[in-house]
């Protein structure tokens, strides 16, 4: 009787330890068969949420655009995330020039491109053929009188040098700004249309030397002053604010007259992406970056 009832409790024991043991194989196999998709873990579970939310951001194309590197492009790069964010992907091309930008988006081989100012704009078209137009105004970089061999305008005599820009209107700016300056006087009613043949009164009796506007900078240590396009002036590491003997001032006629645009082959100032590219490089962010990093020489248009 004894030898039974012992028999009968090891069968117990025996035949709850089977089920206990396939009560694990089937949970360790119910994991390891996890359906696809499914996550095991917690870091895979965030994983598949950030892969979907990334996959929800459809994708809206591409904007290329020419740009000057300094401030143009950094501009654009703090743009591209923002942008990136809405579905664009924003391509932009470094030009050191002022001349290949605008025949890139004639030619339609680009969508857009940030370098000039209207009045730069309106010249390129009417001597070229061009058919650019303004799809919105982002910022203005004052112009301003830098020193070269002298530090103060007061140390000028005969025959010192002042290098400026050859191109006709940032020549025509140059010439008002040192106008402005009591340097030399033009002519009543030249404008944006002057040249040194303009000059009516030097009393300095200075050379005023008309060089490419990216060579300005790089003749610093050969002449008296150079006066500067601002993006060329953060390329030599000057600031407007600290370094300019003279510079436009914010609310002046000459640096609303200069605001830098996104240009476009006419008829595509509409372009969904060129709008958003617009909308953007316009944000209170965009604004906050120039006004943050760029101490006054390059200011945020507003109209």
């Amino acid at each position: 009787m004894k030898k039974k009832v012992l028999a009968g409790i090891l069968t117990g024991i025996l035949a709850f330890g089977v089920l206990a043991g396939c009560g694990d194989s089937k949970a360790e196999g119910a994991e390891a068969a996890a359906p696809a998709g499914v996550a095991n873990t917690e870091e895979e579970a965030d994983a598949q949420t950030e892969d979907t939310q990334t996959a929800q951001v459809e994708s809206k194309g591409t904007i290329t655009v020419a740009a000057s590197a300094t401030p143009h492009a950094e501009i654009l790069e703090q743009a591209k995330e923002i942008l990136a964010e809405q579905g664009w992907d924003l391509q932009v091309t470094v030009f050191d020039d002022y001349v290949l930008p605008n025949e890139v988006v004639e030619s339609g081989e680009f969508d857009a491109n940030y370098f000039q100012h209207i009045p730069y704009l309106e010249d390129f078209n009417a001597t070229k053929g061009t058919h650019l137009v303004n799809a919105g105004g982002i910022h203005y970089e004052p112009f301003g009188i830098y020193p070269g061999t002298k530090s103060d305008l007061s140390e000028l005599a005969e025959g010192d040098v002042i290098a400026v820009p050859n191109d006709t209107t940032n020549e025509a700016r140059a010439l008002l700004l040192l106008q402005d300056n009591g340097i030399i006087t033009l002519k009543d009613g030249v404008g944006l249309t002057a040249t040194v043949n303009d000059i009516v009164e030097n009393p300095y009796g200075v050379e005023i030397q008309e060089l490419e506007a990216a060579q300005v900078a790089r003749v610093i240590p050969e002449v008296a002053f150079v006066v500067l396009n601002g993006n060329y002036a953060l390329e030599a590491g000057y600031s407007v604010a600290n370094d300019s003997i003279a510079y436009e001032e914010s609310d002046s006629e000459a640096a609303k007259t200069y605001v830098n645009v996104i240009a476009v082959k006419e008829g595509n100032e509409e372009n969904e992406g060129v709008k958003a590219l617009v909308e953007v490089l316009k944000s209170d962010a965009i604004k906050q970056y120039i006004n943050d990093t760029y101490d006054g020489a390059v200011i945020p248009f507003t109209e």
